[in-house]
């Protein structure tokens, strides 16, 4: 029989106001590495994401059922642990964040700050961390954490449906129940002591992601942020294009460590241009760092890591004169939308669109722009500079759980999980069906949702200040 266990008050959202199509995006951090002259847009082949762990969900390794309880009759679901394979080598384990949502198999999924998922904004979040590293697979002695429990006993499968149904009670204030009794003495359990934590700091990130000078000069510089022991450099792809990438002391740099800072030096006589550099390093991706799909399919939260690549990308952007912009954004899920901030360290003026609405970041200063989107939002679009300096930025916002409400326009639950086909008959894209949900969910498929349609949206000021020039 199932427990009557009722959730508490956790966080809850509202629900999205529609599930719009998912398009595929850039792909995770590749070992970018180029030099161009003025006139390509080596921003295009670099993407959103600052750094870290990109990964491909393959589907629950370890689970079984859950119920959530509802005013509309009780849904069986089921609950447990997914298992990821990291690009260019190693595995993560992940519980889901958003138990309404659909996985889709084999979606790509990127490391990404809690700002940029439905964890931002959620007061619980440092919970569900405390959760993750307080019970399975974390902790591996299943009678030690039974005992905690209280629980006669606890398999494997018992631990991690009781980890899911805890982590859901805080993601998203679900009232949901292990079937099993002692999954459910283990859920309990880990519901009561869990405590607030902080969030984990990124694998690997290059802050910032984005700089911009004259020729001649140091441009940057760009701080490595790690936990790795230290991270390999990708050498520039293009040797005797005068760029070449240097610490402060302007030596030549193929290696580096956490706080190290970096430098594009820029020959004097170059050519206006840009170029890309990439940072690699094998670690442990902490546990409680979220992984965002870049498609619409259910946020993860890291349970465990096992050695892992991981990889980051900054750019540079020069000229010898006039606005020389540098052009960087990141997913603000406080304000429903997309941060693009402009630097520009030329001595003229930087005018860019949005919208159709011109922005000018004077010369010397830095500008953010917040770009109001609707949830599962796609988005395309490209800002322009001088000289042929272009930066594209693409994606889904995806910053809600769904609500069960929501959930009964686009899903139908299945009694007993089973892959099932999204958008119609076409299997280019399909559910596993197998957490949360556990159906398909149709997608309106083909539709790329350009900036332009978003109709009287208004555009945010975050910031605006005055930065030195560099001499």
């Amino acid at each position: 029989m199932l427990s009557s266990f009722s959730a508490p008050s956790v966080h809850g959202r509202g629900a999205a106001a529609a599930r719009l199509a998912a398009v595929a995006l850039v792909s995770g951090l590749v070992a970018v590495s180029a030099v161009t002259t003025a006139g390509a847009a080596v921003a295009d082949e670099v993407p959103l994401s600052q750094g870290g762990a990109t990964a491909t969900i393959g589907g629950l390794k370890t689970s079984g059922p859950a119920v959530i309880h509802e005013e509309g009759g009780d849904k069986q679901v089921s609950a447990g642990l997914f298992e990821m394979s990291v690009d260019n080598g190693g595995t993560l384990q992940t519980y889901c964040v958003d138990i309404y949502s659909p996985t889709q198999k084999d979606a790509k999924y990127q490391e990404t700050p809690w700002s940029g998922t439905s964890l931002n904004g959620n007061p619980d979040a440092g919970r569900i961390r405390w959760i993750l590293q307080n019970s399975y697979p974390q902790v591996n002695d299943l009678a030690a954490l039974a005992a905690k429990a209280g629980a006669k006993g606890l398999t494997q499968q018992d631990a991690a449906v009781g980890t899911q149904v805890a982590i859901w009670r805080y993601s998203d204030g679900a009232d949901v129940d292990a079937v099993d009794p002692q999954a459910e003495k283990l859920a309990d359990y880990l519901q009561r002591s869990a405590r607030d934590l902080a969030e984990p700091a990124a694998s690997l990130e290059l802050d910032p992601p984005a700089v911009s000078g004259r020729p001649g000069e140091l441009l940057g510089p760009v701080t490595v942020r790690t936990n790795a022991a230290g991270v390999t450099v990708t050498p520039l792809a293009d040797a005797t294009s005068g760029v070449k990438v240097v610490g402060r002391d302007g030596k030549e740099v193929t290696a580096a460590t956490d706080g190290s800072e970096l430098f594009f030096d820029v020959a004097e006589d170059a050519a206006d241009g840009s170029a890309a550099l990439t940072v690699q390093a094998s670690t442990t991706v902490p546990v409680g760092r979220a992984f965002a799909a870049e498609t619409r399919s259910q946020t993860q939260i890291l349970a465990g890591s096992s050695e892992s690549t991981v990889s980051a990308a900054a750019t540079a952007n020069w000229a010898g004169a006039g606005a020389i912009p540098a052009l960087s954004a990141e997913k603000n899920c406080a304000e429903g939308g997309l941060d693009v901030t402009a630097v520009n360290e030329g001595d003229e003026a930087f005018t860019f669109e949005l919208l159709g609405t011109e922005h000018t970041v004077e010369a010397g200063s830095s500008q953010t722009v917040t770009v109001p989107l609707q949830e599962d939002q796609a988005y395309d679009f490209t800002v322009e500079g001088p000289g042929g300096y272009e930066k594209r930025f693409q994606g889904v916002l995806d910053c809600r759980t769904q609500s069960g409400a929501a959930a009964e326009e686009t899903v139908q639950t299945l009694n007993e999980p089973s892959p099932a086909t999204v958008g119609g008959t076409a299997a280019t894209t399909t559910d596993l069906a197998e957490t949360g949900a556990s159906s398909a969910t149709p997608v309106i498929a083909g539709i790329a949702i350009g900036l332009v349609v978003i109709g009287g949206a208004a555009i945010l000021f975050i910031h605006k200040k005055k930065t030195p020039s560099q001499d």
